[in-house]
């Protein structure tokens, strides 16, 4: 990204040059980016710039139009890239491109600004269970569940959002009278906020039972590559499906799954990406950490482990609260290894030989 000068003959305006994209997927996660001159990318990656604004009221009075356009162009490589596919290149499940672009733009506006932009954010999945209901009769169960939002310069990140629009959960009621199961829980992930002085935003935890064999499906992103945290702050946990979780049969199932087979009885727990975090985490207010235990955002080990907080009390006496000598004595305490810019999660190491991190995250 560059930013032309304020005389420029052209008018000034931000660059986005996409050279160096790699080449066009066998999956249908390839992207027509370049048509219509970017155009569409244009308008669905301008909201980020938002966040330049001075204030979230004036961010918030911002709204993304045609105006837009000539203020930023695209430079796309020559065809047969992710974002410059050839036909017949499939291009279903382009929206896991679409949304992961959002973050890209985030990042280089970041590192131009200090990091006063917000963390990565949740992308898209969709996941669902078919086979024959209770009455024999064949069904398909579909839902989009959304993920938490990156934790911002100005506060944390906000719970279980759905960039797509018109993409919702379910409602239990709706599903459990024509579905064979039972949604025995659905509330926040624990711990899926990326820790930092602003926290991620959370995933959810949705809990299904099945009352008859049938078979889950999962079109899903952010299972290895979590969303990144900022300027110390850290990564979000991934997407996670788990079938039988604690029972003989527990399994992981993989993020792109089809016709996995789930028995009678069993359960299948879907816990969604959370955003990344924003911020050093020992920076953040050891009361606030107190009240995301209390609410069930942070398990306790991670108050001690991610935040340095000392807890006191318990949740159970209702009585929880904080040492403020132990905990200034467990932050003063730890390594000085500077943390790089951006933190992108354990999965990084998975794909890129054993690094923790790219070349790309310090300054």
């Amino acid at each position: 990204m560059t930013r032309t000068p304020a005389d420029d003959p052209e008018g000034e305006r931000l660059v986005l040059d996409f050279d160096g994209t790699g080449p066009q997927a066998k999956g249908p996660i390839n992207h027509c980016g370049d048509h219509s001159d970017g155009v569409f990318l244009k308008k669905w990656l301008a909201p980020i710039l938002r966040n330049l604004a001075e204030s979230p009221e004036r961010m918030a009075e911002l709204d993304v139009n045609e105006g837009v356009v000539p203020l930023i162009e695209m430079r796309f490589p020559d065809p047969g890239t992710l974002l410059t596919p050839v036909f017949p290149a499939p291009t279903n499940a382009r929206t896991f491109v679409i949304l992961r672009l959002l973050g890209v733009l985030a990042g280089v506006v970041a590192k131009a600004v200090d990091g006063r932009m917000p963390a990565d954010q949740e992308t898209i999945r969709y996941t669902g269970v078919y086979g024959d209901d209770l009455d024999g009769r064949p069904y398909l169960m579909r839902e989009v569940l959304g993920g938490g939002s990156g934790g911002r310069p100005h506060g944390d990140g906000e719970d279980t959002i759905h960039v797509v629009p018109d993409s919702r959960n379910l409602p239990s009621e709706f599903t459990e009278a024509r579905f064979p199961f039972r949604v025995e829980s659905l509330g926040l992930a624990m711990d899926s906020g990326g820790a930092g002085r602003h926290r991620g935003g959370l995933g959810y935890e949705k809990c299904l039972r099945m009352l008859k064999d049938a078979h889950f499906m999962s079109i899903a992103d952010r299972s290895i590559l979590a969303c990144w945290g900022v300027k110390g702050g850290r990564a979000g946990k991934p997407f996670q499906v788990t079938i039988d979780p604690g029972g003989p049969d527990e399994r992981e199932v993989d993020a792109l799954a089809d016709a996995e087979p789930v028995r009678a009885g069993e359960l299948i727990r879907i816990r969604t990406t959370g955003g990344g975090g924003w911020g050093d985490p020992y920076d953040r207010d050891p009361a606030l950490v107190v009240r995301d235990v209390v609410w069930r955002k942070v398990s306790p080990e991670a108050a001690l482990a991610d935040y340095g907080v000392v807890l006191t009390g318990s949740l159970e006496a209702d009585d929880l609260g904080y040492d403020a000598d132990a905990t200034v004595s467990r932050r003063a305490g730890r390594s000085s290894d500077a943390a790089p810019f951006f933190d992108r999660g354990a999965g990084y190491a998975r794909l890129a030989g054993g690094a923790t991190e790219a070349e790309f995250d310090r300054l």
